[in-house]
């Protein structure tokens, strides 16, 4: 029998705190987990069905950490970036046992819950040129951010990283979201840091209907799938027309900052990042499918056994919310 960690028995004790503490409530982190544990026994199966036994099914070391567990570690390493041996001593675990943990849980999660809403409608064909459709009648809200990294060692490495606007190397990424929503429609993770914000949307533009519109900053000037700010003439001024549209753009635009500031409540997001470069796009957009679970907009349904009452199917579904506030 495992014994609970400290920290799984206060989030049971202390529900009301799993936000704070993990980034999403008590209720979703009862459906990630039901849902992890599907996708753990499934994957389980297939690498059973590969491989070529030596001992009893079964047999082996077992892991100091229930499921629950493990998906938790994960979760605290996204929302409060620690290091691995801190993880470790947490969970009373080594260093070694807390990064591997990490990688499996990160990964097998990052595959299956879609980090946007195009990305989860992919499967039904149908319905994606439905929502496609509907998404015309919005100007959908384009906007970028930087985060950065190490240096890359390499000296012809470091020049396609380097960021002339954070002056620092980074990585870059793009998010598209609803006007009233903060609903991901779109997102581009993990581009390198020189890459133009205008570049970005049109490596995307592919994905939307031809009369798709956007609202964007000044960066995208010179996109006509994209409404821009009017600039100030040299030596003149806008007149009162233009300064009402200024505004009216700034209004709607709000709403990507808050959503790029929810993706930056997980912290993995926000500093410097450690991991290995090639880990981040699947880290980033892991972190867009724990967002969309936090704000109600992906929606995870466990359907359980009737005789058992344990978990058999979870249904993925999507939602799209009335514009929410800084508290969500």
């Amino acid at each position: 029998m495992i014994e609970n960690t400290y920290i799984l028995t206060y989030i049971q004790k202390h529900p009301k705190e799993t936000k704070r503490l993990l980034g999403i409530d008590y209720q979703q982190l009862q459906d990630l987990i039901a849902y992890g544990k599907l996708l753990n026994e499934t994957k389980k199966q297939e690498i059973e069905k590969q491989k070529v036994r030596l001992i009893n099914a079964g047999g082996g070391n077992k892991s100091k950490l229930s499921e629950e567990e493990q998906i938790i570690l994960m979760l605290l390493y996204l929302r409060h970036f620690p290091s691995f041996q801190l993880l470790g001593i947490m969970f009373h675990i080594s260093e070694s046992s807390a990064h591997n943990i990490f990688n499996y849980w990160q990964l097998l999660l990052g595959d299956n819950l879609p980090a946007s809403l195009l990305e989860q409608l992919k499967k039904y064909p149908e319905e994606m040129e439905k929502v496609k459709e509907e998404l015309i009648e919005y100007e959908l809200i384009v906007d970028s951010t930087e985060q950065p990294i190490e240096r890359p060692s390499e000296q012809e490495v470091q020049k396609p990283y380097y960021s002339g606007k954070k002056k620092r190397h980074t990585l870059k990424s793009q998010v598209i979201s609803l006007p009233e929503s903060l609903e991901i429609i779109d997102v581009l993770m993990g581009e390198k840091g020189s890459r133009s914000d205008i570049g970005m949307l049109r490596q995307r533009l592919n994905e939307f209907d031809e009369k798709q519109g956007f609202l964007g900053d000044k960066a995208y000037e010179g996109e006509p799938q994209v409404i821009i700010p009017k600039k100030k003439p040299k030596k003149g001024e806008l007149s009162q027309e233009e300064k009402d549209e200024n505004n009216w753009i700034s209004s709607k635009r709000v709403i990507i900052e808050h959503v790029i500031r929810l993706l930056k409540i997980f912290k993995v997001m926000q500093e410097r990042f450690r991991l290995r470069r090639g880990r981040y796009e699947s880290v980033a957009k892991l972190i867009c499918g724990l967002v969309r679970l936090r704000i109600g907009t992906l929606i995870l349904n466990s359907v359980k056994s009737r005789e058992s009452g344990q978990t058999i199917e979870v249904l993925m579904t999507h939602s799209f919310p009335p514009k929410s506030g800084l508290g969500v």
